[in-house]
């Protein structure tokens, strides 16, 4: 697919497509700069790095396809992962505060980013406050999103984190045009745990226990949410008592075409 064509698919959350928009109202020398600061492609196969923690910022990258897990990894070796990112995130802002990396960006499936050269993007952001505003705005939804997860991991039992990662899940899904009831998670039930603080078992009999309770049906990697309303429910503190009360939804019988559903890394 083009590179064009790519950006003209992309969710509404990415900076390049807003970029591209906003230098195109600005005249045809800054979407001229844009289109060439943000046309390189790069390919990542299953399990390959796209940078390492230590390795100096050269670039930031705007995922196209295909999902990536982004890891802290601590002198004795053991990683920890700190999010998981889809089309349309960017990757590599951990990097802008020291100019080198400090987590792991790996692919959880073959994936391809936009790479966007730091120094040459820097320059463009300095000539033009519209396009600062743009740049503002992905870092501050990767902030917000943060944060969350963080009062998520601070407060939150083991079912309520597990409802709320398939919840996030689910919209980020959503926003991009996917089934927001239909996912295939690419991630391990390890990764999971390690994101959420939780033990593998811990992850395990929680998903279970969803499966029992009929707000998920789980087949190994397949989810299909059955009860929105009950997830919501668990991903926002609820009590298990208050979920008699949600109104049931019937659960989506087939995927459809204009929503299909999304392969998660």
């Amino acid at each position: 697919m083009p590179p064009a064509q790519q950006v003209a698919n992309a969710p509404d959350s990415s900076f390049v497509r807003a970029a591209l928009a906003v230098a195109a109202e600005l005249g045809r020398a800054q979407f001229q700069r844009m289109s060439a600061l943000s046309s390189e492609r790069r390919c990542i196969s299953r399990g390959g790095a796209l940078f390492r923690s230590g390795e100096p910022l050269v670039a930031l990258y705007e995922v196209q396809t295909g999902f990536f897990k982004s890891c802290l990894v601590d002198q004795g070796g053991r990683s920890q992962v700190t999010g998981f990112q889809m089309s349309g995130d960017l990757l590599g802002l951990d990097g802008i505060g020291t100019e080198c990396h400090c987590v792991d960006a790996v692919a959880l499936e073959d994936a391809m980013v936009c790479v966007i050269p730091f120094v040459a993007l820097n320059e463009l952001l300095k000539d033009s406050s519209a396009l600062q505003r743009q740049f503002h705005k992905a870092m501050s939804r990767e902030i917000v999103r943060d944060q969350a997860m963080m009062l998520t991991l601070g407060t939150m039992p083991a079912e309520g984190r597990i409802a709320a990662f398939v919840l996030d899940l689910s919209q980020r899904l959503f926003e991009r045009g996917f089934s927001p009831s239909a996912l295939v998670l690419r991630m391990t039930r390890e990764e999971i745990g390690s994101f959420l603080g939780l033990q593998i078992e811990t992850v395990s009999r929680s998903f279970s226990k969803l499966h029992i309770d009929g707000v998920l049906e789980i087949r190994n990697r397949d989810v299909h949410v059955l009860d929105p309303v009950a997830l919501r429910v668990l991903a926002h503190g609820g009590a298990r008592s208050a979920l008699s009360l949600s109104a049931r939804l019937p659960a989506p019988t087939t995927t459809s075409a204009a929503a299909p559903r999304a392969r998660l890394g």
